[in-house]
């Protein structure tokens, strides 16, 4: 199974330029935790509502002076719609990550949630070990 089989092709994105209230709205309105931030439909970065609390709330800096450039996070994993489904998950358990960017010729044509891969009866383990990998702690609490 590939990832273009169970990704979600239907991804809401915004510009480096976005305001964090609006991307905040998107979240709210589509029930999502990320967005995507693209130049060209070139993925750049991604927007978490972690990074919206992280580097904006946390920071006081004022949620309407914000831009998703501001807080968004770089150097994304990607992944392509031909890539196997088992490959996908264990570059998302690797790098411990929820949502994986799906890309083709360089541009964004989708995302592969955790949830994308526990819907699929023969995936539920794959999903269970991902979730467990990218869910341990990478440092340890005082």
């Amino acid at each position: 199974m590939k990832v273009k089989d169970v990704m979600s092709s239907d991804v809401a994105y915004v510009s480096p330029d976005t305001p964090v209230t609006e991307i905040a709205r998107i979240m709210k309105e589509k029930n999502i935790g990320s967005v995507p931030v693209c130049e060209n439909k070139r993925a750049v970065g991604i927007v978490t509502d972690r990074d919206i609390v992280i580097r904006d709330v946390a920071m006081g800096k004022g949620l309407n002076n914000v831009k998703a450039r501001d807080v968004m996070s770089t150097g994304l994993s990607v992944t392509t719609p031909e890539t196997d489904i088992h490959e996908a998950a264990k570059m998302m358990a690797d790098k411990q990550i929820r949502r994986l960017p799906v890309v083709d010729n360089g541009k964004l044509v989708g995302i592969l949630a955790i949830g994308d891969l526990a819907v699929r009866e023969k995936l539920e383990d794959n999903a269970g070990e991902a979730l467990s990998d990218i869910s341990k702690p990478t440092h340890t609490l005082l």
